[in-house]
């Protein structure tokens, strides 16, 4: 009675192992759908584009492009950490150098399709056109308590190229105590939007996008280094999609895309 009983239950337990097998499949697929979408960490300045360029890759090839945003700093700090990404979108060399050097990305896929330019804005009720030269008065501008919204000037690219632009015009000293460094070029974009400072250093395709702020000037050319946003593929991530992806973002189709967000297109 005990061994019929023990084949009776035989079919029961392959069944049962089957039906485990089976969720166990089905529990995995989206794991591998999610590890099969490229994940692309880039500048916080080219949200509006990019976020237009991964809807087009999408209606293309049917995938979805992930995209994680912040200061060229940060993600460079996150990938050092491990974090998971599959391309490095830089708003500067000194980050993609950074990630370079400690082994992270790839030399060899290093790009440099877009560029950018430096401007000064004015919340728009109160903005006045002005022109940046050695001879310009930063605090009479600014006002008894102004503050000049930028990003963090020993890190964030923008403060970084705000830092540099002043110091070249012989201003750095005379403004530094009234600069508020922002952790990314949106933030400090969002405090010249909301008045909580009076005038803000920025990319001009951020000023494009704000509807509360105008541009005012426009830095010399010859104040700062050239505003790049070098690309490279993540080490070990060089597979067929991640390539895919990296040759849409470089591609002429992206570019119309840059272009029309007032990106210097290369």
């Amino acid at each position: 009675m005990f061994h019929a009983s023990a084949h009776l239950f035989r079919p029961a337990v392959k069944l049962a192992a089957a039906a485990a097998a089976v969720l166990l499949l089905n529990l995995a697929a989206p794991v591998s759908e999610a590890r099969a979408q490229t994940t692309v960490f880039a500048a916080a300045s080219m949200t509006n584009a990019l976020q237009d360029i991964g809807k087009l890759y999408k209606e293309k090839t049917g995938k979805d492009v992930v995209f994680s945003f912040a200061a060229s700093s940060a993600l460079a700090k996150q990938l050092e950490a491990g974090a998971p990404a599959g391309i490095f979108i830089s708003a500067d060399n000194k980050w993609m150098d950074y990630t370079e050097g400690k082994d992270l990305t790839l030399k060899a896929t290093r790009v440099t399709p877009i560029g950018n330019s430096l401007v000064l804005i004015m919340p728009a009720d109160t903005a006045k056109d002005v022109k940046i030269d050695k001879s310009f008065d930063w605090l009479a501008f600014l006002g008894a308590d102004g503050r000049l919204a930028t990003g963090l000037t020993d890190s964030v690219p923008i403060g970084v190229y705000a830092k540099t632009a002043l110091t070249n015009l012989g201003q750095w000293d005379k403004v530094k105590g009234r600069v508020v460094g922002a952790e990314s070029v949106r933030a400090a974009l969002a405090l010249v939007e909301r008045g909580e400072a009076a005038a803000g250093i920025v990319y001009s395709t951020d000023a494009a996008i704000a509807k509360n702020v105008k541009i005012v000037a426009t830095f010399p050319a010859d104040s700062h280094p050239p505003v790049e946003y070098p690309y490279e593929i993540v080490k070990e991530q060089d597979t067929p999609e991640t390539q895919a992806v990296f040759d849409f973002l470089v591609g002429p189709e992206a570019k119309a895309v840059y272009a029309k967000y007032g990106f210097v297109v290369h």
